[in-house]
């Protein structure tokens, strides 16, 4: 049962980490994530019908933008973020490559980027006037849209590595800091790795 266990936490911290990369919101605990399937978990069709114009120029938006490589994208780092957590959950054996191997073969089987794309089009359908999205149409096709689309991975590659620079920073000063104003911690973490119980 304690194997169980871990893969369902394994597979929990993959819907968690899918979540925030899709906006979805995870499920309420492990074992509702591990009872849900593929088809079980897809909500019934309420969405009101998107005008077949406007649903062509929003799919030429997305074109344009390179969203479906960016999708592809995000499922290749999502997955990086997501194997040591996994790695971790699972307890140690010979087992457990093959497990999340298998696991990723299986998760890339359901992976489908048009399926994406379609959960793209009502959300733009809902931010978007029809005019707006030609506008945009307009900018991604001059040469400082087409820029903006091949620059953005970099760019965006550059600030995520800044910003983690700068947390780590901001969080090595606070800790330091935190410890200074209350040398009472600092005796406890001393203590804790002597194995002195307080």
């Amino acid at each position: 049962m304690k194997t169980g266990a871990f893969l369902l936490s394994g597979l929990y911290l993959f819907s968690l980490t899918a979540s925030a990369h899709t906006g979805q919101d995870p499920p309420a605990t492990p074992k509702e994530a591990s009872r849900q399937s593929a088809p079980a978990a897809a909500a019934p069709s309420s969405e009101k019908k998107i005008d077949p114009a406007k649903e062509k120029d929003i799919r030429q938006l997305l074109e344009l933008t390179g969203t479906r490589d960016r999708m592809s994208q995000v499922m290749t780092e999502m997955e990086k973020s997501i194997k040591p957590l996994m790695e971790r959950s699972l307890p140690p054996g010979g087992y457990r490559e093959k497990l999340i191997e298998a696991f990723f073969v299986k998760f890339h089987s359901k992976v489908d980027l048009e399926q994406l794309l379609n959960l793209a089009v009502p959300i733009y359908e809902s931010h978007f006037s029809d005019a707006e999205i030609k506008g945009l149409i307009e900018f991604y096709k001059t040469p400082l849209g087409k820029k903006s689309v091949s620059e953005l991975p970099q760019l965006m590659g550059e600030l995520m590595t800044a910003g983690q620079k700068w947390g780590e920073k901001a969080g090595r000063t606070s800790m330091m800091e935190v410890l200074a104003e209350h040398p009472e911690f600092e005796k406890a973490i001393e203590d804790a790795q002597k194995g002195v119980q307080p």
